[in-house]
């Protein structure tokens, strides 16, 4: 492989062939992570405004988006395209993460971290939508909403607020939310799926684990303290509302406390 790590990066993110953009992802994750390739040249004008896309899904924004029932084998499938969207997402912001990393003054086991997590989020939208192909479905075939990215791209900028909204607001709230899905999908008999959840969910604690230990690190760089800050930026940032129940064990043990999220949880939104 040619190319240096923030070159693959922004590659990564522009790339609308979804093969081609996590085959991408995972190569450059291998090389990056066997020091078989530099941080490369940082230029401000080559980051992407947005990330490369195929024609389909068709995107619908978030309240127009049609109800899920898992009881059907339609409504699994949607269910399963709408995680997989998620993970796509998450690929995209995750290497988009990286690339402005490289900008920064930062450890290289800043960088070693969310390639990690860019490899992991490929495999996590590679494992779904093979999951999609073995029930004759793809990614495409059902709608989905561009919330994801627009949500974060006025954090593009400031490496806090990249790191409070992305690991430690959306990736935390999978940590809530996928025990259950779990759940739910073990009870309508989907163990295929329930095993790839169980996988994204172990991931999550480690990337959650990630965004607080670098947002703290950040904080101290800039002589920010952490809580205040978190809480500062989420009001600025996030459009949304922190939603209990919230799983504090899973949180705590990533090192995101209840201090950091419960004081603002019931005034955001």
């Amino acid at each position: 492989m040619a190319r240096e790590l923030f070159e693959s990066a922004v590659a990564i993110v522009h790339e609308p062939d979804l093969v081609k953009k996590t085959d991408l992802a995972m190569d450059t994750a291998r090389a990056w992570l066997k020091r078989q390739m530099g941080k490369g040249r940082y230029d401000d004008l080559a980051l992407p405004d947005q990330p490369g896309r195929p024609e389909k899904p068709e995107l619908l924004p978030p309240g127009k988006m049609p109800k899920r029932n898992l009881r059907t084998e339609h409504g699994r499938k949607a269910h399963i395209h709408a995680l997989a969207h998620i993970e796509l997402g998450a690929v995209d912001l995750t290497w988009d993460l990286v690339a402005r990393g490289c900008g920064h003054n930062l450890p290289r086991s800043f960088l070693d971290n969310w390639v990690q997590v860019g490899l992991e989020e490929a495999k996590h939208f590679r494992m779904l939508s093979n999951r999609l192909n073995e029930l004759d479905s793809a990614y495409g075939d059902f709608p989905a909403h561009d919330g994801l990215w627009q949500s974060c791209a006025d954090t593009a900028h400031d490496l806090l607020a990249r790191l409070a909204i992305i690991p430690l607001v959306l990736e935390a709230r999978g940590l809530d939310i996928t025990p259950v899905m779990i759940e739910r999908t073990q009870a309508v008999g989907d163990e295929a799926t329930a095993k790839i959840l169980q996988t994204i969910y172990n991931d999550e604690k480690r990337h959650v684990a990630f965004g607080a230990k670098w947002f703290r690190y950040q904080c101290d760089i800039e002589r920010k303290q952490p809580i205040p800050t978190f809480q500062s930026l989420v009001r600025k940032h996030f459009r949304g509302a922190l939603k209990p129940p919230f799983n504090d064990k899973a949180r705590a043990a990533a090192g995101l406390t209840p201090s950091f999220y419960k004081p603002i949880a019931p005034i955001i939104g």
